[in-house]
Parts: C-alpha cells; sequence; structure tokens
C-alpha cells in the first residue's frame, strides 16, 4: 500500500523493535449491503497521515515503534478460512515479537484469525473479546455462509472465549437465543445511552468480575452513529459517538492487558474524508490504550 501507519511523523521501524504491527487485510467476501470494505485499510493509512503524535489522555503511543505489514494475501482457493489463518500467522509472528497486532479491515469476518490466534496462542478461558458493533454477528450462517461477516463472533464463543458486546442495536431471534446460550456479556446502544444520562454514569456498563485480564478489542466501525460513520456497508442510527466510545474503552482497558486489536467494516466514500479519519484515530486510541505506560501484565 501507499502508506505506513502515521509515517508522516515516524519512520516505520523494524518488526522486532516496534510496540504495534499494523496489519492490512482488504478482506471483502461477504458483504451483504453496502461495498467498498476491500479499500478500508489503505484509506486509514492514508487517513493516518493527519494524525498527531499525542493523543488525549494517552501520550505518544508512537514513540514505541510501529510496524505496517504488507497487506495480507486475501485470496482463496477453497474458503475464506485460508485468509484467516494466514492472518493469525501474521499476528502470531507480531505476538511472539512481543508486539501487539492491529488488524484493519476489510469486512468483519476478519476477526476470525484474532479467534485463531487466540485459539492457539492462548490457554483456553485466558482471553475475552470485547466487540463494539451494531449487531451481534451470532448467526451460525449467514446468506449459506458461516465465515460471513454476521456469524464471526458465534464462531468465538463456539470456541469458548469469553464476548462482551457494545453498542448493538439491531439483532434476530436466533441470536438473542445464542447470546443466552454462550452466555454472553452486553451493553447495547440503548443501554449505553440510558447510562450516559445518568447520575452513575458507565459504572454499570462495567465488565463482569469474571472476565479475563487479556482483551481482544474487535471495533466494527458501525458501532458509530450513522451521522459520525456513514462510510460503512450498514450505517445504523442511534449508535455511540465519540466522546462515550473512548470513556468505554478506557474503562475495559483499565486493569486489562490488550493481546491485539481491529478496526473493521469502513467502506471509504468520496467527499467523507472524515469517516477515514476517525477510523484511523480510534485506531491510534487503541494503540495508546495498548501502549507500555497503561497496558497491565498478561495473566495466563
Amino acid at each position: 500500500m501507499k502508506y505506513s501507519f502515521l509515517q508522516s511523523e515516524y519512520r516505520s521501524s523494524s518488526p522486532s523493535s516496534s510496540r504495534y504491527h499494523i496489519i492490512p487485510v482488504p478482506l471483502e467476501s461477504t458483504v451483504s449491503y453496502g461495498t467498498g470494505t476491500a479499500q478500508g485499510p489503505a484509506a486509514v493509512l492514508e487517513a493516518s497521515q493527519q494524525l498527531e503524535k499525542l493523543t488525549e489522555g494517552l501520550g505518544e503511543p508512537g514513540v514505541y515503534g510501529i510496524f505496517t505489514a504488507p497487506p495480507v494475501d486475501c485470496s482463496w482457493k477453497n474458503s475464506p478460512q485460508e485468509v484467516y489463518v494466514r492472518t493469525a500467522d501474521v499476528m502470531d509472528q507480531a505476538v511472539s515479537s512481543g508486539s501487539v497486532p492491529i488488524l484493519l479491515g476489510g469486512e468483519h469476518s476478519i476477526t476470525n484469525a484474532a479467534i485463531e490466534l487466540i485459539s492457539r496462542k492462548y490457554p483456553a478461558g485466558s482471553v475475552g473479546i470485547i466487540q463494539f458493533d451494531a449487531h451481534m454477528d451470532l448467526r451460525d450462517s449467514y446468506e449459506g455462509s458461516v465465515w460471513s461477516h454476521a456469524s464471526v463472533m458465534r464462531r468465538a464463543v463456539e470456541k469458548g472465549i469469553p464476548l462482551l458486546q457494545v453498542g448493538v442495536r439491531n439483532f434476530c431471534e436466533e441470536e438473542l437465543e445464542a447470546r443466552k446460550t454462550f452466555h454472553v456479556s452486553y451493553c447495547d446502544a440503548s443501554q449505553v445511552h440510558r447510562l450516559l444520562h445518568s447520575a452513575s454514569g458507565f459504572g454499570d456498563a462495567a465488565l463482569p468480575p469474571k472476565f479475563p485480564k487479556n482483551v481482544y478489542i474487535t471495533f466494527d466501525v458501525d458501532c458509530f452513529d450513522a451521522s459520525l460513520m456513514p462510510a460503512t456497508g450498514t450505517p445504523e442510527p442511534g449508535g455511540l459517538f465519540w466522546w462515550e466510545t473512548i470513556e468505554l474503552l478506557k474503562q475495559y482497558a483499565a486493569k486489562r492487558h490488550i493481546i491485539g486489536a481491529d478496526v473493521v467494516e469502513l467502506a471509504p466514500s468520496p467527499g467523507l474524508h472524515h469517516c477515514s479519519y476517525t477510523a484511523a484515530k480510534l485506531v491510534y486510541v487503541l494503540m495508546g490504550l495498548a501502549s507500555p505506560a497503561l497496558s497491565r501484565s498478561p495473566h495466563l
């Protein structure tokens, strides 16, 4: 791709000396409404050139080193699972070198790579996923594919990975049943709205007491309200805005060790460059939350 993440401010570091590995995964295979996610990673990298070095309350994440990997080959012969395994291999290299892998999507099904990584790299139950999303993505399959973006979290909970969902406001009966069956924790968008205007604030949105100390954060940009993030395949009204999102992320990252993250489902649109910039700034915030200054030691 043309740019490395924030190369306007930092030289791309070597993989071994970088705290963060930015991994573009331009997969667009199972999108079911708007299209364009294959262009998402390049748009985020380009928009990142406009970021400042500092991010409020989180210091200067870039000082710890940023390596931008080549885009993952998103072709396959028999199944998109080949792409997820290929991506997991790249993530594994980052984790093995002591770095934090951050995927740039691409559609949400790329989180299957993180599920693969968690399953092969960490003891069972030691990593939880925090999902920011307008949708549950808990269908067993969608439009004939078990690898659909609408099924990615089902694949996670089937493997016993604890899950917290934040910002959901669109779902079906099958997914509600899956929440019960797999004991999924949640703070839906309507609850976030009520808490935002309550005296106690976001205290009632806390992680469950036994949620793992190691966490992976997956952020579908349609979690944001459609007025803030129209450049996505399924823009949804009633979503989160910037500051409540940041407050929740900080709350969930407190006393947790972030082992990786992804930002997915950006579908860049001409004239809406603020959406690509918002996604890039979100990536930088996630880097700040995973910085050595804030990140806690892992508990495996």
